[in-house]
């Protein structure tokens, strides 16, 4: 008199224990792919407003900002502070696209955190902690965004 078929909730079962609904094979990468890009969104989307602010404080008055020694690449800071507005915004818009699952998104914050990652290079003079704590996230970014196209082309083998 077992019902090996079915779960006590009624809905149909594939095999005896197995989980509803049936789990899907992603190649044993799947989340952790899902879960960098996600994550990958949410830097996206906090380093872009974050960017925003620095570069508004950069244009506001070009004091926040304390030069440490010469630099090969000196740029004016209210320059800075547009560029950082700019890119602030489309990190920002990237970041929750990518949250949103957009496609366009993923392609989109690998060239944005590309460029990113060099500007912030080009920041270090003016803040160079932040500049290297940035570079790091970007690359984090580069990493999960490129992992989760390469663990797709991997499932539609």
């Amino acid at each position: 008199m077992s019902q090996q078929g079915a779960t006590p909730s009624g809905t149909p079962s594939n095999s005896p224990g197995s989980p509803w609904p049936p789990r899907q094979s992603t190649g044993g990468r799947g989340g952790w792919v899902t879960g960098g890009v996600t994550f990958a969104g949410v830097l996206m989307l906090c380093g872009g407003v974050l960017a925003v602010l620095q570069g508004i404080a950069a244009v506001a008055e070009d004091d926040v900002y304390r030069r440490v020694g010469s630099y090969v690449y000196e740029f004016d800071l209210t320059g800075w502070g547009v560029i950082h507005i700019v890119l602030g915004v489309l990190v920002a818009v990237t970041g929750w696209g990518l949250l949103s699952g957009r496609s366009w998104a993923r392609v989109a914050g690998i060239v944005l955190a590309s460029l990113g990652l060099v500007l912030q290079f080009l920041f270090l003079p003016y803040q160079p902690f932040w500049a290297v704590v940035m570079m790091a996230i970007d690359l984090f970014v580069i990493w999960s965004l490129v992992s989760a196209g390469v663990a797709s082309a991997d499932s539609d083998r």
